[in-house]
Parts: C-alpha cells; structure tokens; sequence
C-alpha cells in the first residue's frame, strides 16, 4: 500500500539540503549515480552547506563526475567559449567538489570516492587519485555497501501527475546498491529523488512509484541542459579499425560496445554493411584485399547485411545505438521466457512464439546512457513501437551472466561480440586500458573486464578490443601502442582473445605466445615491427619460422589514408559520421586548429610556421573571413591579435 506520507516533495533545493542534514546524524556517507543521473545542482547545494562545516564530514560515492572542458591558450577559448555557450548553457551547474578536486582543494573533512572518471580529466590531481577505487563495475554495489551509504541522491524523470518517476538514465546501481545493503542488514539509506523535465522518460526497467523516493524535489526552472558528450570527428585510422571490427559481427547475435571514436566507426561501419553493402564491401577491399579470407571473419563474423538483425545488451546506450536502431540493424528482440527463446535460437518456434516475441520482445537492454543533445531527443520522441524495444537494466544484469538468470541470458545473448577501447596492447596479449604505469588513473576498469571474461564464458561470443596502432603528440616523436611489455596491466594476457587496429585483426584466442607475437606485430605499425620482434626474440619467444619472417611493410599512416581517400572524397567516409554539435564553420576551424597545433609544438616549427603565415599575400576570401570573423578576429587589432589571424588563415588553407 502507498505511504501518504511519502514521498515528501519540495521545490528547494536548499530545503532538501536541511532536511537530509536534520534527517541523518552524524558523518554523510552519500552514493550518486555516475554521468547525467547524477544531480548536478542538489550536490552543489549539499557540497555548499558542508564544505565549511567540519562537525559534518561528507564522504560521496560517485564515478564519471562530468565536467565541462576548459580552453588552455587564447586560440581554444576563442573556438570553445561561444560553442560551450550554446551546446552546454551559461547556466550549466559544473560540480564544485570537481572544481575543488582539480586545485586539490577539498576540504579535510570531505572525501570523493570513485570508481571511474572521466577521461584525463583527474590525472593531476593528488586528491583524486588518492581517493580512486579500483573496481569491476559489477563489485561496485557490493563495496557501497560496505561503505555503509546513509543516503541515495540521483536525478529522475517524472510522469504528467507525478506519481511515477523513472530511473531513466541510471538503473545501473541503484537498485543493487539497495539489495546489497538489506543483505547485509543495514538500514535503507534515506532516497531523495530530484526532477529534471529535460530528462528523457524510459518506462521499462527504470520506473518506479514516487514513494520509492524518500525525499522528492522540483527545483524551479530555468533548467539546464543535461551533459551532452560533443560529437568528435573520426579519422582514416578510426575508420579502418571500426571497418575490420565490423566484420566480426556476426548476423543474429548481440552487440556491446563502448563510447568514443572507435564505437562511432564501428557503428558507422555496420550501418553502411546494412545499407548499403556493395559501399561497405568497397571500403573493406581497399584497407585489405583479403579480408573475407581472414580466419576470424570466416569463423566469428560476416560481410552481409543483417537479415535477422542484432540485439543490443550494453553497459552504456549511446549515440552509436541510436544510428543502428534507426537503419534497422538492431531489431533481434528477446523475452525473459528461456524456453521460448530455446526454441527460437533451434528453429522450432510457432507462430505463437514470433508473435509473443514481436508484441513484446526487447531489443536494447542498458544500464546507462549518455550522448549527445540529439540523442536524447531521439529517446524523448520515440515512436511506440521503438520505445516499447528499449529497457535499462541493473549493470549486474547487463555486464554479467551471474546474478540468477544465467540460464536465460546464455540463450539471449547468441553470438555476443562485445567491442570496448584500450590505450595498449602488449604482443601477448595483455591490454592496458585504464591508467598508467606510475599508477595514475586515466579512467577506470567500469565493465571491461566483465564483458572480456563474459566472452570467454559464453561459448560463441568474443571479445574485441580495438586500439589505434600509434600515438603521435605534436612536436613528439610516434609511439606504437602495441608494445612488449607495459607497467600497468587492465585485463591480463590469460583472457586475450581478439585485438583490432587500423592495420588489421589479430585473433589471438586459445594461441600459444609465439603465435601471439606474429599476430600482433603484424597489425603494429611497420615502424615499430623490427623492435617489438626482437625484444620478443631475446626473451627467447620467438623460433627460427618468426626469425626469418620479413613484415610486409604496409602498415603505414599514408598508404591508410590512401586507401581511403576515394571514400572520403565522395562521401562514404564523412568526418562526422553520427551527426555533429559544430557547426559547418566549426568544422572547418577545428581541422585549421589541429594542423596548427601539430605545426606549432616546437620552437622551430613555431617560427617556421609563423613565417610562412606571414608571407601568405592573398586576401581571404568570404568562407575564410566567416572563419576569421568566428573566431573574433574579423578586424584584429594589435600584432598578437593580427599574427593569429595570420596563422589561422594558413591553418584553414593547409586543411582545405
């Protein structure tokens, strides 16, 4: 029966603070969802009231605490400022225990604990790092339990009357954090709840009753816009990983995938194979003439479009998804019904079956979104029959097959290949996704080695991790990724299975070290394949057939480029395959600002840089001076202002 007297609702956010400061006594141990279900303006507001007040100690268990970015020279504030205004509002709440955290400013009695941060962005700061927790996203509920939680925060969305509200981006932990701490027969943490409109309603999975929530407050608007992630350009080598990945997706399974640049190429990939696969099969052919022949592609993926299309299970819902729903790609629909789903993977369903399947089946189950402002419009406009297919789930749902239904989701999740990220890969198959060897944090392990050890436990699936070949910083000399060995170590080189870069798969499942080693080197860059052999040989890894093996040579940035310059050029291959937050000037600035970057980063390139600007004698012409005049500098004034100019203008001509 319903509690009349809960939910208590207010519209303060000042007044939430006192009431969970009159409610609980003593130190503050607070959990809040990680990206846009955390809420934003209700933490300010708590972090405000405690932040001087040492008789409370706050203690906030958290991860991926987002953050707007921050330009670091005149040139990217000119660029980021006017495009941070409009795609992330002058009212947009950055987190302040953030702010304090990148000046290690926190005070003594506060304390931020998470599991997962965004990337790069706390690399430097000592508080941070000190209060990082090393985690599967799966053990995370468990050890918030341990913490012993006193209160729950999270934002939500909310129906027409408000008696429902709904999850909606984060069903991740919540309600395993809840289970975890009754099995350990702690008191329920005090729920509050805090409303955004702007949040997108998802019904299956994520709703609620409003006395779910303890505590229910309805800030007064203006509100702001949620955290959107803006849409990065993809280059050639992006675009050659995402395309060999591709191919090991095999028609009828189930797709995980993980956010950036690589997913963005990957989904792109799978859109055209599905759209328009005499393009897609080009495109393969010219990044490797025998790429149907490789024994991964023929034993784990395929070529043609999906005729019965993918089902989506997912730590995180992105943009990536919403390209495949709409082409048609994800449409593999599952119900929580083994038997029925039995006799669908054997092909012994009736009518009945399909039908049920069609009427009430899911085709994307997730544990959180993030995305861009056009993706979630996507997700507030739905049409029935998509939203009916989509549901957020708890992450020890989605990222294991643990938690009492094994049974159910082995059948569900056929053929599963779940594609995530790494920084480095070591020719045995070690990965290196998270941080660094020194022992610094870039992000976080999140669910990467729940979906690697899923894939070994699940007998068709496999995991793949992508990873470009090179790191090239301006004015550094090029790294490889592939290396011998590395410092820090995200999943060990027992679990490797396959590993893709833009030159190429290497399947590396079940295969003893010397086979490892070829198989990577031969997809490491041609720079760098004499080096990571014989650091092989002298630790004894190599015999004499790899001794005398003689690389092709081909695996270089300019022979990728050329490969797909036909593409590019006649729009196969767009620089923003998913859409993008920047506007046609933007686009073509921020090409002019990277070539300036990487012609800029030593002294002597400055001043080699700089001449060549300033030699330049023909006037801009009008696409030019829109550029100049976006960037302040239609009528500079000064010598800085006008050798800026200067160089933009060249940085534009060099990029086209």
């Amino acid at each position: 029966m319903t509690d009349p007297n809960r939910p208590h609702r207010l519209s303060s956010l000042d007044d939430a603070v006192e009431t969970l400061l009159a409610t609980i006594d003593g130190p503050l141990h607070v959990a809040a969802p990680l990206g846009i279900g955390k809420p934003h303006r209700l933490l300010n507001a708590l972090y405000a009231r405690v932040e001087r007040d040492p008789s409370r100690p706050f203690h906030l268990y958290t991860a991926l605490s987002l953050d707007t970015p921050s330009a670091t020279s005149d040139l990217q504030r000119r660029f980021l400022d006017p495009f941070l205004s409009r795609h992330f509002g002058d009212d947009f709440p950055r987190l302040a225990y953030v702010q304090a955290e990148k000046r290690d400013a926190l005070p003594a009695h506060v304390e931020i604990e998470e599991f997962y941060m965004q990337s790069g962005a706390l690399l430097k700061s000592r508080q941070a790092q000190r209060r990082y927790a090393s985690l599967n996203y799966t053990h995370v509920a468990r050890v918030v339990a341990e913490r012993g939680v006193n209160c729950v925060l999270q934002k939500v969305a909310a129906n027409a009357d408000g008696t429902r509200l709904s999850l909606s981006s984060n069903t991740d932990l919540t309600f395993d954090v809840l289970d975890a701490i009754a099995a350990r027969g702690g008191a329920r943490p005090l729920l509050i709840a805090e409303i955004d409109p702007a949040l997108p309603w998802i019904e299956s999975g994520a709703a609620v009753d409003a006395d779910f929530f303890d505590l229910v407050v309805t800030p007064p608007g203006p509100y702001p816009k949620l955290f959107a992630l803006p849409r990065q350009p993809v280059a050639d080598a992006e675009y050659a990983i995402g395309f060999h990945a591709s191919a090991l997706v095999r028609d009828g399974g189930t797709l995980q995938i993980g956010i950036g640049a690589l997913a963005d190429a990957l989904c792109h990939a799978l859109v055209l194979r599905h759209t328009d696969n005499a393009a897609y099969r080009r495109v393969l052919q010219a990044l490797d003439p025998e790429i149907e022949r490789h024994p991964a592609v023929i034993a784990s993926g395929g070529l043609g479009p999906f005729e019965t299309g993918l089902y989506g299970c997912s730590e995180m819902i992105n943009e990536g998804f919403r390209a495949l729903v709409q082409a048609g790609v994800l449409r593999r629909r599952v119900v929580d019904d083994e038997a029925l789903m039995r006799r669908i993977a054997d092909g012994g369903a009736s009518e009945a079956d399909h039908a049920r399947v069609a009427r009430e089946g899911e085709f994307l189950h997730g544990a959180f979104y993030l995305g861009s402002h056009e993706f979630y419009d996507w997700l507030r406009t739905l049409d029935d029959d998509a939203r009916s297919g989509i549901g957020m789930r708890r992450v020890g749902e989605v990222n294991e097959l643990y938690g009492g239904r094994e049974s159910l989701e082995r059948v569900q999740r056929r053929e599963a290949r779940f594609f995530n990220t790494c920084m480095m890969a070591t020719v045995l198959g070690a990965a290196v996704s998270d941080g660094l060897a020194d022992g610094r944090v870039v992000s976080g392990v999140g669910g990467q080695y729940n979906f690697v050890a899923m894939a070994h436990a699940l007998h068709d699936a496999r995991s793949v991790l992508m990873l470009r070949a090179v790191r090239e910083e301006p004015g550094q000399p090029a790294v490889s990724s592939v290396v011998w060995n590395y410092g820090h170590t995200t999943i060990p080189r027992h679990l490797r299975d396959v590993y893709v870069t833009e030159y190429g798969i290497a399947d590396l499942r079940g295969a003893c070290d010397e086979d490892c080693i070829a198989a990577m080197a031969a997809v490491a860059d041609s720079r760098f394949q004499h080096g990571l052999l014989a650091r092989a040989n002298a630790a004894g890894k190599l015999g004499e057939r790899l001794l005398r093996l003689r690389m092709p040579g081909r695996n270089t940035p300019e022979r990728l480029s050329s490969a797909l310059a036909p593409f590019r050029a006649d729009g196969t291959l767009p620089d923003y395959p998913l859409g993008s937050d920047f506007t046609p000037v933007e686009q073509r600035l921020a090409k002019a600002l990277l070539w300036l970057k990487a012609n800029t980063a030593t002294r002597g390139a400055k001043l080699a840089t700089i001449a060549k600007a300033l030699a330049a004698g023909a006037a801009a012409d009008p696409v030019e001076r829109e550029a100049l005049a976006r960037m302040g500098y239609d009528a500079p004034s000064g010598i800085a202002d006008k050798v800026s100019a200067k160089l933009v203008l060249l940085g534009l001509r060099r990029t086209g």
